[in-house]
């Protein structure tokens, strides 16, 4: 059975984060959104689920830490090439988001890191794909 991701984010400003999204090219799923909530469809199995904080905070009891502070998880999202790694980190910059941590280039990998409009951590990289299945460096 193939299996989904759903990464739910809360946001400050939940159209100003659909817009965001938008920019980079992705998807709004209306099925799964209202005002306290967007679906973004990032692919066929992985989904950003935007809420606002009153609506995060009815899944947790746990205060919602400031992304822009603090760093709970790193989301990394796989590209099919170095190009394309530009390409979305590029739009992502010119769609309000900032640079979340300098590029790095391994060679058999590469990757650039910015932050949302809220401060979550996305890490867009290309590994070679000889090294993602084993095949070594």
């Amino acid at each position: 059975m193939s299996q989904m991701i759903f990464v739910n984010l809360p946001v400050t400003d939940l159209p100003r984060s659909i817009r965001f999204f938008e920019g980079l090219g992705y998807k709004v799923n209306p099925n799964f959104t209202d005002e306290t909530a967007a679906c973004i469809v990032i692919s066929e199995m992985i989904y950003a689920m935007l809420l606002t904080h009153a609506k995060f905070a009815q899944f947790t009891s746990r205060k919602i830490a400031d992304a822009h502070e603090s760093a709970q998880v790193l989301i990394a999202l796989n590209q099919a090439s170095r190009a394309a790694v530009d390409e979305l980190a590029d739009k992502a910059l010119a769609a309000g988001a900032s640079v979340a941590s300098p590029s790095s280039d391994l060679g058999f990998m590469y990757s650039r890191s910015i932050a949302d409009p809220d401060g979550h951590i996305w890490e867009l990289f290309w590994m070679d794909p000889a090294v993602a299945q084993g095949g070594g460096q």
